[in-house]
């Protein structure tokens, strides 16, 4: 797996949805560097990437409440076990699940096995409330995916809390998760 700096060469046969997160990153300055891979849809499958890059990339979960009314973005550390309970009363939502495909896109423009917080440049409605695990803020680094997961990134954690997130008009509340690493 060959390690790169920032966007491809050759955009050939990569998704709209891949590019326009390459754009917007280089729009705002942010520094990244990339892998290319085989599509990697559990954590497991994503440790060749994570060595590469040498970050661990985060465990992103899109929940919503029982009456599809409110959607969540969960991004917590690769190897921490998720409960609903937990995260439930943290944010005064009872009933948490997880959300369907069908939103995944809707609201992201992602699929499963690609969600990513790249995803919120495509909300431009604010339909999805950014959570983020107190443990991600510790990283010196992110991992995610570009909207695909056949590459993943490795970025700046200051340059994605201070530049990305606000680009984005989301904002993001902290939340203590204790699940077992």
């Amino acid at each position: 797996m060959q390690l790169y700096n920032g966007r491809p060469q050759n955009t050939d046969g990569r998704l709209d949805k891949e590019i326009r997160t390459y754009d917007y990153l280089d729009k705002l300055g942010i520094q990244y560097d990339r892998v290319d891979h085989e599509a990697s849809e559990t954590m497991e499958a994503c440790k060749a990437a994570d060595e590469a890059l040498g970050v661990e990339m985060c465990k992103n979960l899109m929940l919503c409440n029982r009456q599809k009314t409110a959607f969540y973005l969960l991004l917590m550390p690769g190897d921490k076990k998720f409960k609903t309970k937990e995260l439930s009363s943290q944010i005064n939502s009872a009933r948490l699940s997880f959300a369907d495909a069908e939103d995944m896109i809707k609201y992201l423009d992602i699929t499963p096995g690609s969600l990513s917080i790249m995803g919120l440049i495509n909300d431009k409605d604010n339909a999805v409330k950014l959570l983020l695990d107190e443990d991600i803020l510790k990283d010196e680094y992110i991992g995610c995916h570009p909207c695909i997961n056949t590459s993943s990134l490795k970025i700046l954690t200051k340059d994605i809390v201070e530049t990305f997130i606000p680009s984005t008009n989301h904002g993001y509340t902290i939340v203590n998760l204790k699940g077992e690493k």
